[in-house]
């Protein structure tokens, strides 16, 4: 069975600053920035939240859905991700709008400073996921990640109506939302995705400590970075993944939502979190070493090799046959 990936579809300009931001912010000066970064590079590519973890997912052979709006310069994004083994037949093509963009420029220290347009996104929310799982087949799971807020209360509203499984990333977006929407979003997800710093933005948002989210969802998945990942669920002990080491990071744009694209095929291949997490970020890594969200290429001796390095021959035994089968 399939995973539907609903959320945003972009194209980002991704820029890389040779210094510090922080040593360009004056203290006392907070208030009233007026900053201009020389950046020098460039590199115009294909992104957006749902087409990055869809993208993923399709390289892994899953026949991913991508459930999105995009604008009326999407027909050659759209053949490529086809090509790379995405449905687009849900994707909502705007006649009069672009498809978003994402403008980023990350420093030496990889920190980034990002605006995102909306643009054709803003259409998101007239998708209809039950029409969509009528047309496609009903998926295994919906990811709802960040798109316009309308929509991505829309469809956790519907997965829970027709009963599929849900991952909740709200990620961006957190900042956008009201406490009762937030709490709409993640409450009743099997699985909950946030990085660091919004863990602790969605217990503001929501309103809820970390015990009162985890009575609320299956399992809330952390991002760490360079720390690898935490898995928490209610009643368990919290389970740590170490990241995979990367040899040199091109970018880090993108890393999350391919973590998301590997944790979500290896559920699907009925594997235990662990190895899930494990193989997430062994493809976080890939996608560090390019730059780019979804220039990368997969090789199953690669993958294997990096899982065996960082967590032993048992690990790169059980993700083998999934790997080599979905990858050959």
């Amino acid at each position: 069975m399939r995973i539907a990936v609903t959320g945003s579809i972009a194209t980002d300009h991704l820029m890389v600053f040779p210094g510090r931001f922080a040593e360009q912010l004056i203290k006392e000066q907070l208030e009233r920035v007026s900053l201009s970064f020389l950046a020098d590079r460039l590199e115009v590519r294909q992104g957006g939240v749902a087409a990055n973890i869809a993208f993923g997912l399709g390289l892994l052979r899953l026949n991913p859905v991508l459930i999105g709006a995009a604008g009326l310069d999407f027909a050659a994004y759209g053949r490529r991700l086809e090509e790379h083994g995405v449905d687009i037949s849900a994707v909502q093509v705007s006649d009069t709008l672009h498809t978003a963009r994402f403008v980023c420029t990350t420093d030496q220290d990889q920190n980034q400073i990002a605006t995102f347009y909306a643009g054709a996104m803003a259409e998101a929310a007239h998708i209809d996921l039950a029409a969509v799982t009528a047309r496609t087949g009903t998926p295994l799971l919906v990811l709802v990640g960040a798109d316009d807020p309308a929509a991505m209360l829309r469809h956790t509203a519907a997965a829970h109506a027709l009963d599929i499984p849900l991952a909740a990333d709200p990620s961006q977006q957190l900042a956008r939302l009201e406490r009762d929407q937030a709490r709409r979003l993640v409450e009743g997800a099997r699985w909950l995705f946030t990085n660091e710093y919004e863990a602790a933005l969605l217990q503001e948002r929501t309103g809820w400590s970390e015990h009162q989210l985890l009575e609320r969802v299956g399992t809330w998945i952390t991002t760490l970075g360079a720390g690898g990942v935490s898995l928490a669920r209610a009643g368990c002990p919290r389970l740590s993944v170490p990241a995979v080491p990367a040899a040199t990071i091109a970018d880090p744009t993108g890393a999350g939502d391919a973590f998301r694209s590997g944790f979500l095929a290896a559920t699907a291949w009925e594997l235990p979190q662990e190895r899930a997490a494990q193989l997430g970020c062994a493809l976080a890594t890939t996608v560090l070493e390019s730059v780019g969200t979804q220039e990368y290429k997969l090789s199953p001796a690669d993958l294997l090799t990096r899982i065996e390095h960082t967590y032993g021959p048992a690990a790169a035994r059980a993700l083998q046959t999934p790997i080599t089968t979905s990858t050959s």
